[in-house]
This record gives C-alpha cells, sequence and structure tokens, in this order.
C-alpha cells in the first residue's frame, strides 16, 4: 500500500513537471513570436519612414511670391487663395510637388526686393512673382518698379539657375491715366522677354473688373475669382512642371 501510494504520488509529480514545461515552452514560443512581430514591425515601419524620406527628397518647391493677391486678402481661408488651390490641384493628380504661399498684403516690388534674400533661404523649384500692383497703385515712379523687379528675377537667378521664373503681369485701372497704364502694362511684358520667362500676362483675367468675383473693396477676388486666377496660372505653369 505504501508502496503503490508513492508511486502513484511520484507519477502525478511527473505529470505535473511535464504540464509546468509545457507551459514554460508554450510561454517561450509566444514570446519568441511577439518579438518576431515586434521586430517585423519596426523592418517595416522603417521601411515606410524610408520611403517617405525618399518621397520628401524628390518633392519640388512651387513657391508664389507676392502681395495680397497671393495672400489671399480678405479670405475666411487662406487654402481658398489661389496658392492653395494650386496645391488642391496638383494633389488630385497625385503629384510629388508643395506650393507654398509667400504672399504679403501690401507688398511693393520694393518691399519684395528687400525679403528675396530671405526666401531663398530654402528649397525652389519653381517661383512665380506676383508684384507690381501696389507700386500702380500708389503712383510709385515706373523705373523704380522695373528695376525693383529685375533686381528680383536676377537675384533669384544668381541664387541658383535651375529655378523656374514664372512672371504674372499686373493691369491698372483706368483712373490712374492711359500713358502710365500703358507704360506699366508694357514692364511685364518686356521682362518676361529680357529674361525669357514664362509670363502670365494678366493674372487676373476673367476677374478683374467683376463685380460677384471680388470683394466689396473691387479689387481682390473673392474664393470664386481666386479659382479662375489659379487657372490663369495653371495654364503656363502645368507645362512645365516634370512630376
Amino acid at each position: 500500500m505504501y508502496f503503490l501510494y508513492h508511486k502513484q504520488r511520484s507519477l502525478f509529480e511527473t505529470v505535473k513537471c511535464l504540464k509546468f514545461c509545457y507551459f514554460l515552452l508554450f510561454v517561450l514560443v509566444v514570446s519568441c513570436a511577439d518579438q518576431n512581430k515586434s521586430q517585423n514591425e519596426g523592418v517595416k515601419s522603417s521601411e515606410s519612414s524610408k520611403t517617405a524620406a525618399d518621397q520628401g527628397q524628390k518633392e519640388k518647391i512651387i513657391l508664389c511670391f507676392g502681395d495680397s493677391i497671393t495672400a489671399g486678402y480678405g479670405l475666411e481661408d487662406n487654402s481658398e487663395a489661389y496658392p492653395g488651390v494650386l496645391q488642391a490641384k496638383i494633389d488630385s493628380l497625385n503629384w510629388n510637388f508643395e506650393v507654398i504661399n509667400s504672399g504679403l498684403s501690401g507688398e511693393t516690388t520694393s518691399g519684395g526686393l528687400s525679403r528675396i534674400n530671405w526666401i531663398l533661404n530654402q528649397q525652389i523649384d519653381y517661383f512665380i512673382l506676383e508684384l507690381g500692383a501696389n507700386d500702380g497703385l500708389r503712383g510709385i515712379p515706373l523705373d523704380e518698379t522695373r528695376s525693383n523687379l529685375k533686381k528680383i528675377i536676377e537675384t533669384v537667378q544668381s541664387k541658383d539657375d535651375r529655378i523656374t521664373i514664372i512672371l504674372a503681369g499686373m493691369e491698372l485701372p483706368p483712373n490712374m491715366g492711359e500713358e502710365y497704364i500703358t507704360e506699366f502694362r508694357t514692364i511685364f511684358s518686356e521682362l518676361a522677354e529680357m529674361y525669357d520667362l514664362p509670363f502670365i500676362p494678366f493674372i487676373l483675367n476673367n476677374v478683374g473688373g467683376v463685380q460677384e468675383l471680388n470683394q466689396a473693396d473691387g479689387i481682390h477676388p473673392t474664393a470664386e475669382g481666386h479659382k479662375i486666377v489659379a487657372e490663369n496660372v495653371w495654364e503656363v505653369l502645368h507645362p512645365l512642371l516634370t512630376p
């Protein structure tokens, strides 16, 4: 009886020991599986980051340099300004471009010239130059406007001659006088020809003077107006882009 009792006890302890060993083995397998899963996820995460970084390196920058027209003066959302509309259009095509709005309300060509070197401290592939309207409205001497625009263009070119500069032309209201208006208009076309630049003859084409497409001041486009401005820019910009 004593022998049988100890034999059964020994068998029970053996079974108990085997169960414990199986449990340890199970824990070890699960632990290894979790570790491998974690490592795989880490590799995938690293690969995703690398892919994103690679895409970031290939991203091209379109910088819109201008005054209140570019800045989107009076709009509820800055994304409604024509640079934001351009970004939405480009995103819909899955092209890897970032549009930067560097517009400043009230900016003159003199003000633009004073901040151009700071603006150029970043990667730029396409540079849309939209300045001059405030010069004209303030009656600034046309030679000064022309000189400032020339210096801005030359500064950008000297920074990197691979930057594509797109010049946007502007028109003035008739109350400025026919002679002044005509000479003002020719500044942009002459500079575009002189520097062989892609040219938007009038960035506010089909918007300027159209009451329902402008805000109460009659000068700054509404959100709907900016959609048309974006199309005016896109017509010239689109053929130049290389996705």
